[in-house]
């Protein structure tokens, strides 16, 4: 979407991913320089952020703080679909992996 290979832009970036049911957007990871913003489009789920879990559905809005470790789970029958918006425009490489972070037991 907004990327140096998509629409050009200097201070952001944005993807869609798509989750399979029953799938969690793996590892856990943080963005130690910028901020995340997801949009729900369709499906629903939970999100962990810094430790707490939030349910999240078709029109919800998440924002992940600089530095704060995050994860998605798919927890519908349906494939989930959200936008991922990112400032300032990120890749991969600007990750922080935790490989050992899940959803607390029973959450």
């Amino acid at each position: 979407m907004v990327s140096p290979d998509g629409l050009p832009a200097e201070s952001c970036s944005a993807c869609v991913i798509r989750v399979a049911p029953g799938d969690k957007v793996r590892p856990a990871h943080s963005h130690p320089h910028g901020e995340e913003v997801i949009y729900i489009i369709r499906g629903e789920g939970r999100v962990l952020v810094s430790g707490e879990v939030s349910p999240v559905r078709a029109g919800s809005v998440v924002l992940f703080p600089r530095g704060a470790v995050h994860m998605l789970h798919n927890t519908g029958a349906e494939e989930m679909k959200v936008v991922c918006f990112f400032a300032p425009a990120t890749n991969l490489e600007n990750y922080k992996m935790y490989e050992d972070v899940d959803f607390p037991q029973g959450s």
